[in-house]
């Protein structure tokens, strides 16, 4: 029997009852769409994590402070910082492939200028801060070596700190007052960011000369943490290798009190939860796609019980077993592809409404549309082949006979 006739005896056989189909149907048309949305939000907001990561700059290395043992009282990750700018000159001078470093200071503060004021943060960098985070500038300059040797009284701020101090005029070479008195000339604005994944608002900052912040705002000597950037992304296991040597060889009895992690190590941590999350809802969701299945599987065996003496007919005039088989099981692929197609377009639509509405990203590929349209497709094969091979070893005899 050619493959084209069965198809169209298939649709014949499907549209005798139209609404059993289509109920019969709905089980693939809800796991496919619900697949699809699912993993749609979960890999939008995983690209997400991974473009907010990718906004930290290219080829990243982060050097964080390790734990503190004071009197037998243990500190968590960063209360034991023995970081110093030394270590961060270190590893710009010794550690070869390294383009880029900054230290780094961090401090809440409330900022006074222009008869307002704001709560921010205070970034204390060097000046290859900006280059390091592929951070532009809007306006204005980033400060200068000099400058920052100097300890100069200046800041580059983000959007958000120039809407709330000057929202009516340029910032550049205003005065800005942090909480301690300390006058900061503005002589450059930063291009927006947004917010991150964690929702802080990464324009929502103050960024001024390392030496400013450690002379200025705080006594402390020690850093937060040191931002590195290598030269290309093959050489980022070399370089964080050398910088872990380095520092150890730096402190007395190769003490580790510090971690360093590279810009993969840090997005696939921020992304396994995402990505765990998108398995288990893909996952609730295929079970709709298995009791869709069965449904089919329920009624093909029906339409295999009401279809006997047409069955018992067709053996009877030629038809051989293989062909009914192959009649029942197309009519059993033909529902949960039709199905499939139909809750593929539910399943964007549905994601679509859903990003709409609440704000989530989503991302749907052509494979994952691909993926869900042939499985809807082997539903149809797994389930409609007992069906198919019951309706295929009918006795043409006891068919004929059958009431």
């Amino acid at each position: 029997m050619r493959i084209g006739i069965t198809i169209a005896i298939a649709f014949q056989a499907l549209r005798r009852n139209v609404m059993r189909s289509t109920l019969t149907a709905l089980g693939i048309i809800i796991g496919v769409a619900a697949v699809i949305a699912m993993v749609g939000i979960g890999n939008g907001a995983k690209s997400q994590v991974e473009a907010q990561i990718a906004g930290l700059g290219q080829n990243i290395i982060l050097v964080w402070p390790g734990t503190s043992n004071t009197g037998g009282l243990r500190g968590g990750w960063g209360s034991g910082s023995s970081l110093t700018r030394a270590d961060a000159t270190a590893i710009a001078r010794e550690i070869p492939g390294v383009i880029g470093v900054s230290s780094e200071m961090r401090s809440g503060a409330q900022v006074v200028a222009n008869g307002l004021n704001w709560r921010t943060q205070v970034y204390g960098e060097e000046i290859d801060y900006l280059q390091i985070r592929s951070w532009p500038l809007a306006s204005g300059v980033m400060f200068t070596e000099q400058e920052q040797n100097r300890s100069a009284k200046v800041a580059v701020i983000g959007q958000t700190v120039a809407e709330q101090l000057f929202p009516d005029e340029d910032p550049i070479g205003k005065t800005i007052r942090l909480f301690n008195f300390t006058p900061l000339r503005v002589i450059g604005v930063l291009s927006p960011k947004g917010f991150n994944s964690f929702g802080q608002d990464q324009d929502d900052v103050v960024i001024i000369p390392i030496t400013s912040f450690l002379s200025r705002i705080t006594w402390q000597r020690n850093l937060a943490s040191i931002l590195v950037q290598a030269d290309a992304p093959e050489h980022m296991e070399r370089i964080q290798e050398g910088i872990h040597d380095l520092l150890a060889e730096r402190r007395p009895g190769g003490r580790v009190d510090f971690t360093v992690r590279n810009q993969v190590e840090i997005a696939e941590a921020a992304t396994a939860t995402t990505r765990t999350m998108t398995l288990l809802l893909g996952a609730i969701a295929g079970v709709s796609l298995l009791v869709g299945g069965i449904g089919i599987m329920n009624i093909m065996l029906v339409s295999v019980t009401e279809r006997t003496r047409e069955i018992g007919i067709r053996l009877a005039i030629g038809a051989r077993s293989r062909d009914v088989m192959l009649q029942f099981l197309t009519e059993a692929v033909v529902l949960s592809a039709f199905g499939g197609l139909l809750g593929i377009s539910l399943g964007v639509g549905m994601s679509q409404l859903m990003s709409h509405l609440n704000g989530w990203p989503t991302l749907i590929s052509s494979d994952s549309m691909l993926i869900a349209f042939a499985f809807s497709a082997a539903v149809g094969i797994f389930f409609g082949y007992y069906p198919a091979r019951k309706a295929a070893l009918l006795d043409p005899i006891d068919a004929l006979r059958y009431e």
